[in-house]
């Protein structure tokens, strides 16, 4: 199915949210457009729902929680076997939704965007096969069970990324759940739950309610019957989730901002290492929480590496999400291209040096949100563009004395996400990457690892998602004391 035949007309259940196994009207009547993010109009609409949505769906949860959480691991896997099934049915139309939703590069949402739901489901059935639901400790017996109903917020950046490797895991541990997915780009969110219902997930395992953050997530992260919140979003909206479920003492699991550091060390190849680290940073339109933002280079190689990220930047082709050509689509929104422009207008106060890029949309487009990819250089590392998360095309290049000064300024930062090494020699950059404070360090541009544990140090928050992490994230230990032999 074509994108223009999933427009021609709206989506039958974008006014409708999935609750106990079926597509019911909302309590309410308010509606938001989807805006896109290419044309800034809309083309679709869907209802936001209220506290009295998110009772329905809370009692979902917890009704069918009484009989999923004693389906044993078997079964469970079956049913992620069934939604991977589901979801390859419906893979093309979800890489077209997302390209439309969010601005990316039809090429990008087909070989990324969707492609890491396709990732997460498969390595979470990798992950089943070998993993120990219980085991014997002398005479007790630990075992694994759901920690029962959870809220899942997620954001609009890598929207299903997040939505799968939320939900697949929760599912797996035998928990029933309520997602909220950003308002932004919700459209993805209701193609996945049909999804799941194509796949035959039981009655209230699953449930969709739409909304904004004040209204239906206030209300999940606060709500009784909720035992965990699960979110992915921005640090300051962390903050304000932990103060919700703080009163019932609900487990929090956070994944939010990051300001991740690229330390270029003095004997890597230069013309490829800053090349990748501008061509990653620009990546999904500088929207990731883990985008290589800060770039470290040698004070000695500084000018050097500014005349490579002023060709790699040059490079990058701005426009629409369907041309064929385009490299790199617009920011998510309205609100995000205001806070792009505003923090690039801040380097150039501050005195950064500006490389490429800066205010202002790229040159022949007049509409859309559209950022000019944007190097700064002599970047000094208290400025606001190296301290800030900017979530947009903007890279801030920092000159450094030497290796030591490097990892100093690579850590002086209130996030811990991401941080990246590049050498040529492997045992020094383990060296380096051993001393960063951030829950994943990439070495010399490794490919994606769904494997890998994900989250964060300090402000970018606690937990980790993906493989058996994301897994356990969902899972509480019993200890049965006492057990035998």
């Amino acid at each position: 199915m074509s994108l223009n035949s999933l427009y021609g007309k709206r989506m039958s259940n974008a006014l409708k949210f999935y609750i106990d196994g079926a597509w019911v009207e909302p309590s309410g009547t308010t509606r938001l457009p989807v805006i896109d993010p290419c044309t800034e109009e809309g083309f679709d609409e869907v209802a936001l729902g209220n506290a009295d949505d998110v009772e329905r769906a809370v009692a979902a949860a917890k009704r069918a929680f009484e009989s999923f959480s004693l389906t044993g691991p078997t079964e469970r896997i079956a049913l992620i076997r069934r939604i991977l099934d589901a979801y390859m049915a419906r893979y093309d139309d979800m890489a077209d939704i997302i390209s439309r939703e969010i601005g990316a590069p039809k090429s990008l949402s087909h070989a990324w965007q969707a492609a890491l739901g396709k990732r997460h489901l498969e390595e979470l059935l990798v992950t089943c096969e070998t993993f120990a639901w219980q085991r014997k400790k002398g005479t007790t017996l630990v075992n694994h069970e759901p920690v029962g109903v959870v809220a899942l917020i997620t954001p609009w950046n890598w929207p299903i990324n997040q939505i799968v490797c939320k939900v697949a895991p929760a599912i797996a541990a035998g928990c029933t759940m309520v997602l909220k997915p950003s308002e932004v780009s919700p459209l993805n969110a209701v193609l996945f739950a049909e999804i799941l219902d194509a796949a035959r997930v039981p009655p209230g395992v699953f449930n969709l309610v739409n909304g904004d953050g004040p209204t239906v997530g206030a209300a999940l992260c606060s709500h009784p019957d909720v035992d965990m919140v699960s979110f992915t979003g921005s640090t300051r909206a962390g903050v304000e989730i932990a103060k919700l479920a703080a009163p019932t003492v609900k487990r929090v699991h956070q994944e939010l901002g990051g300001k991740s550091a690229n330390i270029l060390l003095d004997d890597v190849d230069f013309e490829a290492a800053v090349t990748s680290g501008v061509n990653s940073c620009f990546g999904n339109s500088g929207q990731s929480c883990n985008a290589p933002t800060r770039m470290l280079v040698p004070a000695a190689r500084h000018e050097e590496a500014v005349r490579i990220a002023q060709r790699a930047a040059a490079a990058h082709r701005v426009g629409p999400a369907d041309d064929e050509t385009t490299t790199m689509g617009p920011v998510v929104s309205d609100v995000q291209y205001a806070r792009v422009q505003r923090l690039i207008e801040k380097g150039v106060e501050e005195g950064a040096q500006l490389a490429a890029g800066g205010p202002g949309r790229p040159d022949g487009l007049t509409r859309g949100y559209y950022v000019r990819p944007t190097v700064f250089a002599n970047v000094d590392p208290s400025m606001t563009i190296a301290r800030e998360e900017i979530f947009g095309p903007v890279l801030a290049i920092i000159p450094y004395r030497d290796d030591e000064d490097a990892i100093a300024i690579a850590n002086d930062t209130p996030f811990g996400l991401a941080a990246y090494v590049q050498s040529a020699d492997l045992a020094r950059a383990r060296r380096v990457a051993f001393r960063l404070r951030a829950g994943s360090v990439y070495v010399n541009y490794p490919s994606w690892d769904a494997g890998s544990p994900f989250g964060g140090y300090k402000q970018s928050g606690n937990g980790r998602e993906y493989g058996e992490w994301g897994l356990e994230a969902f899972l509480e230990v019993k200890g049965i004391v006492g057990y035998g032999d």
